[in-house]
C-alpha cells in the first residue's frame, strides 16, 4: 500500500561532493539547510548578511555584493542597512562583503530560499526593505509584489551572480514554512506568486541555456515546499508553534536533497564525517583523565585518515 503521495524529483545534472563550494541565501529555512551541509564539513557560505525573505530584497543584497548598489543605512547614527538583517559597521560591512564576493568567486552552487512575496517599502523612496529595524511603521508600506515584479527581481539576482561567476550554477526553492500574518489565503496567495515567478525564471533561463552552446550555468528549482505539503502533510512534522518545521522534517528535506545532488560515494562519506563529528564533539567531564589524552590522539588520526580518504574534506577546524 502507498499511503502518501511522494514527490518525484529527477537526479540533478549538478553534482555536490566535498569539492563543491555551497553558498546559500534567503530565509531561515536556507540557514537551517545550509547548516546539515555544514554539519558534515561541506564548504558552506550562508546568509552572511543575515535572513533575507523576499525576492526584492534578495536582489539588492546579492546586487550590493556584485558592486551593482551603493550602500543605505537606515538613520544617519546607525549603521542598519535597509538590505540586511543586522547591524553592521562600515568597516565590518565591508569585511563581510569582501568575503561574500570572494567566496562567490569560485562558488559551485548558489541555493536561494524565497519565503514570501509580501515586501515592506520605504514610503520616502519606495525602496524595498529586507528588515525594518524596529523604526515607525508609519515610514512604510507593506504590499503583495506581482509575479512580474518578483520575476524579474530574480531574474536581476541571476545576472548579478553571473557576473560574479558565470560558471556558479543558481537553485532556487520556496520554503514550505509558512507565513501566518496575513492569514492561510495570503500565504497562499504569497507562496504562489513566488512559484510562478521561479517557474517563470527557470523556463526563460533553460530557453537560454539550450541556444548558448558550452553554457554550464544552470537556472533550476527544488521542490522543498511540495515535498512537505505533499508527503510530510501532518503537524508531526512541525515545531511546537505549528508554522516552522521539526527537525525530522528538516533532515527528510536534506536527505532528498542528497539524493538529488550527491552520489552514492558522497552520501556514503557524510555518514562518515557524521560519525566522526560525533565523536570529536564528545563532552569531556574530566578533563585531566588518561582516557581523554587517548581519545584526542583517536581524533586526529581519524581525521588524518579520512581527509586522505575524501578529496576535499577538510576537518583542520
Amino acid at each position: 500500500m502507498n499511503l502518501f503521495t511522494k514527490v518525484d524529483i529527477l537526479q540533478s545534472s549538478i553534482r555536490i561532493d566535498y569539492q563543491t563550494k555551497l553558498a546559500f541565501f534567503g530565509s531561515c529555512f536556507a540557514d537551517n539547510i545550509s547548516l546539515r551541509f555544514a554539519e558534515r564539513k561541506f564548504h558552506v557560505l550562508a546568509n552572511p548578511l543575515g535572513v533575507i525573505y523576499n525576492p526584492l530584497s534578495i536582489e539588492n543584497q546579492i546586487g550590493k555584493i556584485a558592486g551593482e548598489m551603493r550602500d543605505e543605512n537606515c538613520l544617519a547614527e546607525s549603521w542598519n542597512l535597509w538590505d540586511a538583517q543586522g547591524s553592521f559597521s562600515e568597516e565590518a560591512l565591508g569585511k563581510v562583503v569582501a568575503k561574500t564576493l570572494d567566496f562567490l568567486k569560485t562558488a559551485d552552487v548558489v541555493f536561494i530560499t524565497l519565503g514570501t512575496a509580501f515586501v515592506y517599502f520605504l514610503k520616502e523612496t519606495g525602496k524595498a526593505v529586507c528588515n525594518c529595524h524596529k523604526q515607525p511603521a508609519e515610514l512604510f508600506e507593506r504590499r503583495l509584489i506581482s509575479v512580474d515584479e518578483a520575476a524579474e527581481a530574480l531574474k536581476n539576482t541571476v545576472a548579478a551572480l553571473r557576473k560574479i561567476n558565470e560558471k556558479a550554477h543558481i537553485v532556487f526553492t520556496v520554503s514550505p514554512l509558512r507565513h501566518l500574518n496575513d492569514g492561510a489565503h495570503g500565504n497562499n496567495i504569497s507562496k504562489s506568486t513566488l512559484h510562478l515567478a521561479v517557474e517563470k525564471v527557470v523556463q526563460e533561463f533553460a530557453s537560454e541555456n539550450r541556444s548558448a552552446e558550452g553554457s554550464r550555468t544552470t537556472v533550476s528549482y527544488f521542490p522543498s515546499y511540495e515535498i512537505v505539503m505533499d508527503e510530510l502533510r501532518d503537524y508531526r512534522f512541525y515545531a511546537e508553534d505549528m508554522t516552522h518545521l521539526s527537525k525530522v522534517a528538516e533532515d527528510y528535506i536534506f536527505e532528498r536533497m542528497q539524493a538529488t545532488y550527491c552520489d552514492e560515494t558522497t552520501i556514503a562519506n557524510t555518514k562518515l564525517v557524521k560519525k566522526y563529528m560525533k565523536m570529536a564533539n564528545h563532552r569531556i567531564v574530566n578533563p585531566s583523565s588518561p582516557k581523554v589524552a587517548e581519545l584526542n590522539q583517536q581524533i586526529v588520526e581519524k581525521a588524518v585518515q579520512l581527509e586522505k580518504q575524501i578529496s576535499g574534506l577538510d576537518l583542520s577546524k
